[in-house]
C-alpha cells in the first residue's frame, strides 16, 4: 500500500448551514470529521486544518494564516506538517467516502508521470478537494502561485490543479457527496438508512464508536440471531449474540483483527448448531405429542 498523509480541511464559515460547526454535524451518530478519518485511517500522519475538537482518533491540528482565509491557504498551512511522499486532500463534509476511494485515488497518483489524481463526480466535475496529490509538485505549485500573487489566501483552488498533471476517478454517486446545505445533511441521514445500506453504516458506526477494527461476517450473526429466535425463543437471539462476542474475544484474546474475526465465526457456527439441535428436539416433542414414536431404533429386535 502507498504510504501518504492526509490534509483534512475542516475550517470555513459555512455559511450555507447558518454559521453551525460543519465538521461537527453529525450523520448516522458520527461527526461528518470522524466519517471522513474513518476512511484514510491508514495515514501515516493525519493533518486536520480548523478549529481543535474531540475526534475519534489522533490528529495534528493547524490553521491557515489568516484564519478564513480559503483553501489554498489552509492547504499550504497543512502541507508544511506532513513528510510523505503522497499527500491526501480532503475536506471534512465527505459523509460516505470510503477507503476504496482512498485507495483508488492513491493508485492512480503513483501512475508514471502523474502529479496527482482527484475525484469526478457524476456530472464529471473536478473534486479537488477530494484527491491525491505527490507532495514535490504540490509544494512547487503552492509557493509559485504564493510568490505571484503575495500570498495563498482567498484564492480558488482551479489555480492550483490547472497547473498540475492529474489523473481522474470517478467518484460515483456518493464518494464525492458533501454536505453545504441543511438539504445535504438530511440527504445523507436519509440515504444511511435505506433499505440495503442501513445494516452496514449500523455496524460501521458501532465498530468506530467502540473502538474496534474487526471484519464482522453480517450475514453469519444475522443467521444465528434467527435460528436461536426460531429454535428457541426470540430473546434468545440478541442473548446469543451476545454471548458469541464474548466467547469470540475470549478466545482471540491478545490476537489480530484477522483472528478475531475468525473466532467470532467459529463461535458463530457452534451457537447455531446448538440453536438447530434445539430446534430438532422441539420437532421431535411436537411429533410424539401428536402421536408419533420417537426414533429409538427398532424396538424388539435388539437393534440400536
Amino acid at each position: 500500500m502507498t504510504a501518504y498523509d492526509v490534509i483534512v480541511l475542516a475550517g470555513g464559515a459555512a455559511k450555507r448551514l447558518g454559521g453551525a460547526d460543519k465538521p461537527g454535524v453529525r450523520v448516522g451518530g458520527r461527526a461528518l470529521l470522524d466519517r471522513v478519518l474513518a476512511a484514510c485511517a491508514g495515514a501515516a500522519r493525519t493533518v486536520v486544518v480548523g478549529g481543535r475538537r474531540g475526534t475519534a482518533r489522533p490528529v495534528v491540528w493547524t490553521r491557515e494564516v489568516p484564519e478564513g482565509g480559503g483553501p489554498l491557504a489552509a492547504l499550504g498551512a497543512g502541507l508544511r506538517l506532513t513528510t510523505a511522499e503522497y499527500v491526501l486532500v480532503l475536506s471534512a463534509d465527505l459523509p460516505f467516502l470510503g477507503p476504496g476511494t482512498v485507495d483508488a485515488l492513491l493508485a492512480a497518483a503513483g501512475r508514471t508521470g502523474r502529479e496527482g489524481a482527484l475525484c469526478t463526480d457524476p456530472d464529471g466535475r473536478d473534486q479537488p478537494l477530494v484527491a491525491a496529490y505527490r507532495a514535490e509538485p504540490l509544494r512547487r505549485e503552492l509557493g509559485l502561485i504564493a510568490t505571484e500573487h503575495g500570498s495563498l489566501a482567498g484564492l480558488p483552488l482551479r489555480l492550483l490543479t490547472a497547473e498540475l498533471d492529474l489523473a481522474r476517478v470517478e467518484a460515483g454517486p456518493d464518494a464525492a457527496f458533501d454536505c453545504d446545505t441543511w438539504d445535504d445533511i438530511a440527504a445523507a441521514r436519509a440515504r444511511i438508512r435505506e433499505h440495503g445500506a442501513v445494516l452496514d453504516e449500523w455496524m460501521t458506526s458501532v465498530k468506530n464508536e467502540l473502538g474496534i477494527d474487526l471484519d464482522v461476517d453480517t450475514g453469519l450473526l444475522l443467521d444465528l440471531a434467527r435460528d436461536a429466535a426460531h429454535g428457541v425463543a426470540r430473546p434468545a437471539a440478541p442473548l446469543t449474540t451476545f454471548l458469541v462476542g464474548y466467547a469470540a474475544a475470549r478466545a482471540s484474546a491478545g490476537a489480530g483483527p484477522e483472528e478475531a474475526a475468525a473466532a467470532v465465526a467459529e463461535a458463530a457456527r457452534r451457537a447455531t448448531a446448538l440453536a438447530l439441535r434445539w430446534e430438532a428436539e422441539a420437532s421431535a416433542a411436537g411429533d410424539t405429542a401428536d402421536g408419533a414414536k420417537p426414533d429409538a431404533g427398532r424396538e424388539g429386535t435388539g437393534t440400536p
